[in-house]
């Protein structure tokens, strides 16, 4: 039984005649444990994407943060934090809802290997652990039950870019974004938002 294909899958795989080929890739590179390769490029990651879906409602939103955000806390399990963000809460609400979750870690240098995960999320509310991340407002445990390594074909080049001005700083204050200054936006951002007033709100980057 496969581990990675369910029937849509298959039914292209055999459509295509490529049933071959995806068994032999499924049999030779999916892991369900971290190699130290895999944890090096999970916890020196500056970003990745994840994927979520709940009753008809499919996200895909980049996470960033300084490199360390991410890290292997297991030999198939990783934690990350949820920093502030717009309220509207589409991956956690997703997660709330269905756990299953996936995780795409690249780098933009076109030689890099893909690391793709599947897994199960939940959210981790403890206040020690989240006050020991600057700016986490709460973190998210995943226990990944699929590894896949994945070639860096047709994955630009590109410069090296600055890291983000709105990353929490080592106080976990943090840069306001322009949106939240806004006067449709302000007076109803939640009653812990830093930004809801006082000097923060005026610092915006744009």
């Amino acid at each position: 039984m496969s581990h990675l294909f369910h029937a849509g899958n298959r039914a292209l795989q055999d459509r295509f005649d490529g049933r071959r080929v995806a068994d032999a890739l499924e049999t030779r590179r999916r892991q369900d444990r971290f190699s130290p390769e895999h944890v090096a490029v999970i916890e020196a990651a500056p970003f990745f994407f994840l994927a979520s879906a709940a009753e008809g409602a499919v996200d895909c939103s980049f996470k960033g943060g300084p490199p360390g955000f991410v890290r292997a806390t297991g030999p198939a399990e990783l934690e990350f934090p949820d920093y502030d963000g717009n309220s509207m809460y589409l991956s956690l609400g997703n997660i709330a809802l269905s756990p299953a979750i996936g995780l795409l870690f690249m780098n933009f240098d076109g030689r890099s290997l893909r690391l793709r995960l599947r897994g199960r999320a939940a959210l981790v509310e403890d206040p020690a652990r989240i006050a020991a991340i600057p700016g986490a407002r709460r973190l998210v445990r995943v226990a990944v039950t699929d590894i896949f390594p994945n070639c860096p074909r047709y994955i630009p080049d590109l410069d090296t870019a600055t890291p983000s001005a709105y990353l929490p700083r080592q106080d976990g204050t943090q840069a306001a974004p322009e949106w939240k200054s806004r006067d449709y936006i302000r007076p109803i951002l939640p009653a812990d938002d830093p930004h809801r007033s006082g000097p923060g709100i005026a610092e915006h980057l744009g």
